[in-house]
């Protein structure tokens, strides 16, 4: 994808240049949004209210039950990706009620796993990464999340996605900002992204845009689908 210097995200600017972040989809595979029944300005403004309802949603869960579908996924992700802790894997400081990856962090770490943190090095550009562990000296990044103070910039081969929303194609609603479309359009080679969310965050469709960038997999406390290039939904795990 390409964009004007300074623009955040797509959704942040109906101006912006948009081009495809993968090669161009053959016509049975788009979305019928982006074939013209709901305009660009009315998929932002339902995404800005979706993403808002399902944040709140989620936050409104008891600290029992949040523990209890975290350890869910943490289970459904070791099955589905069985191989992660001989991973370079990329994970996310929890934000907004998000499943919480750093436990499982720390065991990858126990086993021999590598690890990092994105960060927000410039606006409107992809994430980097900074190597982690435990014991590393953390310090405030962009919207107070924490990130490594130092360190080496990495290049994870895995990384775990935070999902506000999903549909059953792969595709996430996220915070709006598209750093992770951003990112993972820009990799190369892509490393595998395994989107995390929740069950109340799964919706009929997120209304894909051309620069929005499919999961590899969609872990949430029911179970893991994985999701081949140009197919539907494989099924879920038990």
């Amino acid at each position: 994808m390409t964009q004007r210097p300074g623009i955040a995200s797509p959704e942040e600017d109906p101006n912006v240049e948009i081009l495809c972040a993968s090669p161009p989809c053959f016509m049975h595979e788009l979305d019928p949004a982006w074939l013209g029944l709901l305009s660009w300005e009315q998929i932002r403004a339902w995404r800005r209210a979706e993403r808002a309802a399902l944040i709140a949603r989620r936050l409104a869960v008891p600290v029992a039950a949040r523990l209890e579908r975290d350890d869910a996924i943490t289970v459904h992700v070791r099955a589905a990706v069985p191989d992660l802790a001989r991973r370079h894997v990329g994970f996310y400081w929890p934000f907004k009620g998000e499943y919480d990856p750093r436990p499982l962090a720390r065991a990858l770490h126990r086993e021999g796993a590598r690890l990092a943190l994105p960060m927000v090095a410039t606006k409107g550009r992809p994430l980097i990464f900074r190597a982690w562990r435990p014991g590393t000296r953390m310090m405030q990044g962009v919207w107070n999340i924490p990130i490594p103070a130092q360190g080496e910039e990495v290049t994870p081969d895995t990384l775990l996605v935070p999902l506000v929303g999903f549909d059953a194609r792969g595709y996430r609603l996220g915070y709006g900002g598209g750093y992770y479309d951003r990112t993972l359009a820009a990799m190369a080679p892509r490393p595998v992204a395994i989107g995390i969310g929740f069950e109340n965050g799964r919706l009929a469709t997120i209304h894909p845009q051309p620069h929005d960038v499919r999961m590899d997999l969609t872990v949430t406390e029911a179970g893991a689908t994985g999701i081949g290039a140009g197919s539907g939904p494989a099924e879920p795990t038990p």
